[in-house]
């Protein structure tokens, strides 16, 4: 199969210099040239205090309005008033904590695989609120994935919310959100997804996925260092604000935005928005093909390894992003990262990448964790065999 994407890459100045391959995008993506040029653009034209009624005032907050809609846009929320901007995936989660108010005994589902960005808030609201904490652990070690029929035990009348990862940031596996949001409204639950490690790879629908909360971070979708987080409107009613008294309290920004995204970095990502969905390089279906035979093209070399583990699915199905993580037998994580960087420019990675509760409770690894491979649309089969080449190199027991 041809490389896909080839005129996209022109698009990413990170890859022009080729001197880098980056095989870490799970971590955070390369930058879209447009969006570049957007935040050059506001700071030195429109960098003003939101607000003002003078022309480069009414201009800078139509930028940012704009950004609040096409946000929307990408997630298919309702509104513009269902997003709001942060600082990260885990200041909106750990803010949205404080936003909620449950009654001593009522129950919080939290699954065991997630990244701890959507772990800690809940473990912390349980605490401060004398809620009971319910742990939604996987069956196998291997295939750690997430299956509502195991949810749906933990599941009583006093459940409240429920805290799941759309895609494991170690795995790639795929949760099905809408099976678990039909088993936790079925008992009146909120359902809170951590959508980062899904969003850059596959067409987000909240609507269609029954998420009351989902987060993501635009610096892994092609974007600035930002993030949103969806809440529907029926779930914002459940919420207090946060936000100043005078406020209006009418939209998810007014209750929690808290002034937490940068205007320059918030406007830009209707740049990638508009890359995305502007279907000039194909389409998500052709993303998704070509992403796939990236994955299954590594995951076939690793599977044929004497004493290579992988973690997650073994092969490219449905439900598996590309993000790839093993251990080889008699290698330190740590230490087949840096042998790799040294006879080559791949740049990948080593770690538990803050899913720590998955790499050592269920997975039960050492603190160096996993070799974690994280594959992009403008990656391409080149570098993928590229790394195999260097991999046997290092694993010569490989079969040929």
């Amino acid at each position: 199969m041809a490389d896909f994407y080839p005129e996209a890459r022109k698009r990413f100045p990170a890859l022009q210099a080729g001197t880098q391959v980056f095989f870490d995008n799970a971590g955070g993506s390369q930058t879209l040239d447009t969006v570049i040029d957007s935040v050059r653009e506001y700071l030195s034209h429109q960098n003003v205090q939101l607000g003002a009624t003078y022309a480069v005032g009414r201009r800078a907050a139509a930028s940012y309005r704009r950004a609040f809609a096409d946000a929307a846009d990408f997630v298919r929320a309702n509104d513009a008033d269902e997003v709001v901007f942060g600082a990260s995936a885990t200041q909106l989660l750990r803010t949205l904590s404080w936003t909620l108010r449950f009654r001593p005994g009522d129950e919080v589902v939290v699954s065991a695989v997630d990244h701890e960005a959507n772990i800690a808030p809940w473990v912390d609201l349980a605490e401060r609120q004398g809620l009971e904490l319910r742990w939604w652990r996987p069956r196998d070690a291997l295939d750690p994935e997430l299956h509502p029929l195991d949810l749906a035990p933990l599941l009583t009348p006093r459940t409240r919310l429920v805290c799941c990862t759309h895609a494991s940031n170690v795995l790639g596996t795929v949760t099905d959100v809408a099976a678990v949001a039909e088993l936790a409204h079925a008992v009146g639950a909120l359902v809170c997804v951590d959508g980062v490690a899904f969003a850059p790879h596959r067409l987000v629908d909240v609507r269609a996925l029954g998420a009351d909360f989902y987060v993501f971070s635009w610096y892994k979708v092609y974007g600035p260092h930002v993030a949103t987080l969806y809440a529907s409107w029926s779930a914002q009613t459940r919420m207090r604000s946060l936000g100043h008294f005078f406020n209006a309290h009418t939209s998810l920004a007014d209750k929690m935005g808290l002034a937490a995204g940068s205007y320059e970095l918030c406007q830009a990502v209707s740049a990638v928005v508009s890359y995305l969905g502007e279907g000039e390089y194909g389409s998500w279906s052709a993303m998704e093909e070509h992403e796939e035979a990236l994955t299954e093209a590594l995951l076939a070399y690793l599977r044929e390894v004497p004493g290579i583990t992988i973690y997650g699915k073994r092969a490219v199905q449905a439900a598996r992003l590309p993000i790839v993580s093993f251990t080889v037998d008699g290698w330190n994580s740590k230490d087949l990262v840096e042998a790799i960087e040294k006879r080559s420019n791949y740049g990948l990675r080593w770690g538990a990448f803050y899913s720590n509760r998955l790499v050592r409770e269920t997975l039960l690894l050492k603190q160096d964790g996993v070799v974690r491979v994280s594959l992009a649309h403008y990656n391409t089969m080149e570098e993928v065999l590229g790394l195999i080449k260097v991999l046997k190199e290092l694993l010569p027991l490989s079969s040929e």
